[in-house]
């Protein structure tokens, strides 16, 4: 392949540029596997990219695009060979490196991930770095001795990726969940992946307190913000919850309060610079006991390539439900 297209973020004086190219395997930020990708997804980072309004690059031009699946093409790195079929989530795509919305990609090989067995291509990008993501959250809490006799488990920003996944896991682990979302229209989606009670986040009214009555025996927040302060005041004794975004803001006012006197726990999720050994870890789960129970009600919505760039407001405006896959090649 001599020349392959790429959706490609640039940046201009201040202004972003974003649009299809055709490049060069030369074109491409150094790597050791490269991989002919065949499909990728859209989380919100993607569309903060793609659209110019999130500074999520370090550096330009790049191929936009956090996540992305294919085969080896050829590799410098003994673990892969041609026709391996791998994926690769977060590891600095689309902000350091280039990224997964090119039909070509040339990639650090410890990124790199084996597919797990009886897994597509399609299905780890239905995955993605969303359900990554809502996997090493439900690790990272096993890891703090979670565990379903604690109580409910509260996940916010319920109808995005991360919040579907974490319903679908824990549900599946016998966990009670109640999902925290502004859409009370899509309670039976969140029903049918296992949520057990609601909470409409327009009307609940945040006492603020340093600490309130201890409802969650944990929690899964893609929210932050005052979301976030009212989960530490709220959870019970030795709860754990796990920090993932920032949708609601990034400022956090608490106090040490639910920490020292019920020895809450705030576990933060990285789900792009961490041990291989992590990373691989969490995908062999994702390929078995915490392998997404409802991944095609979870994926929405399927796009080509060439519609990328239409697909992003969707999720500047909140209006995404679940996940969306792109079909590159």
């Amino acid at each position: 392949m001599t020349t392959f297209k790429a959706f490609r973020i640039d940046r201009e004086e201040k202004q972003i540029i974003a649009g299809f190219q055709n490049l060069h395997l030369d074109d491409l930020t150094e790597g050791e596997v490269v991989i002919k990708v065949s499909w990728s997804g859209i989380n919100y980072k993607d569309a903060l990219a793609g659209s110019g309004k999130g500074q999520i690059l370090r550096q330009y031009p790049l191929n936009g695009g956090i996540d992305l699946a294919g085969k080896v093409m050829e590799s410098r790195d003994s673990r892969y060979q041609e026709g391996d079929a791998v994926l690769v989530c977060g590891c600095g795509l689309s902000e350091t490196a280039d990224g997964g919305y090119a039909e070509v990609a040339r990639v650090c090989g410890d990124c790199v991930v084996p597919i797990p067995q009886g897994m597509s291509e399609r299905d780890a990008m239905g995955i993605g770095t969303a359900g990554f993501t809502a996997a090493l959250a439900v690790m990272r809490m096993e890891q703090m001795g979670q565990n379903p006799d604690m109580g409910p488990v509260v996940v916010t920003g319920a109808t995005g990726g991360v919040g579907s996944f974490a319903i679908d896991m824990l549900a599946a682990k016998d966990y009670d969940i109640t999902a925290f979302t502004g859409k009370p229209e899509q309670y039976d989606y969140l029903k049918n992946l296992g949520a057990s009670d609601f909470i409409d986040r327009h009307s609940l009214e945040m006492s603020g307190r340093p600490l309130d009555k201890a409802l969650w025996g944990g929690a899964v927040d893609s929210v932050g913000g005052d979301t976030l302060a009212w989960l530490c005041s709220t959870v019970k004794p030795f709860g754990n919850i796990a920090s993932i975004g920032l949708a609601g803001g990034y400022k956090l006012e608490t106090t040490v309060m639910p920490f020292i006197l019920r020895g809450v726990s705030l576990i933060g999720i990285n789900s792009i610079e961490m041990p291989t050994e992590m990373r691989n870890r969490a995908w062999e789960r994702l390929g078995d006991d915490l392998r997404p129970g409802h991944l095609d009600d979870i994926v929405t919505r399927e796009i080509e390539f060439d519609d990328l760039p239409g697909a992003f407001d969707a999720y500047l405006n909140a209006s995404v439900l679940g996940r969306t896959v792109v079909k590159i090649s």
